[in-house]
């Protein structure tokens, strides 16, 4: 079983802009959101995932992501979807020795910018770089799974 260890922050700045080395957009929705787990579906440019998560909302959650083909992935989540989709450009900007992905959002949660990392530990040390803002890892709100329901146009 794979366990994904993340943090989230709000950002200080824009000042993460000139250090982007990759742009993705994310279109996502969720198949099933229960006590135990979601379920969801994510497209990008190029592939579709489907992608099962813990219902934890903690730093650390088990995590399962598999490719599937990309038509399917379109099917499902024009079908089956069952909240509103959340849609997203990532940004991936590295910082001593880590990868941040930084999610701006749009559609029903535009205006909201989220940075993310990745660790391998939960109690990794990592440096936070000075763009970085106000920690809500602990915030449910900020969860994808929790945008899909409550977007962030209606906080």
């Amino acid at each position: 079983m794979a366990t994904e260890i993340e943090r989230k922050f709000l950002l200080a700045n824009d000042d993460w802009r000139p250090a982007v080395t990759e742009v993705r957009n994310y279109r996502q929705g969720y198949i099933a959101n229960t006590a135990l787990s979601s379920i969801r579906i994510r497209l990008s440019d190029t592939a579709a995932y489907i992608n099962i998560k813990g219902a934890t909302l903690t730093i650390a959650r088990d995590e399962f992501d598999y490719q599937i083909p990309y038509p399917d992935g379109l099917e499902l989540i024009d079908k089956y979807c069952l909240e509103a989709v959340v849609e997203k450009r990532r940004h991936i900007v590295p910082y001593q020795g880590h990868y941040w992905e930084i999610d701006v959002f749009s559609g029903d949660n535009a205006g909201l910018v989220v940075a993310e990392i990745e660790l391998v530990a939960v109690d990794e040390v990592f440096a936070r770089p000075p763009w970085l803002g106000l920690e809500v890892s602990d915030d449910r709100r900020y969860y994808n799974v929790c945008l899909a329901r409550h977007p962030y146009k209606d906080w």
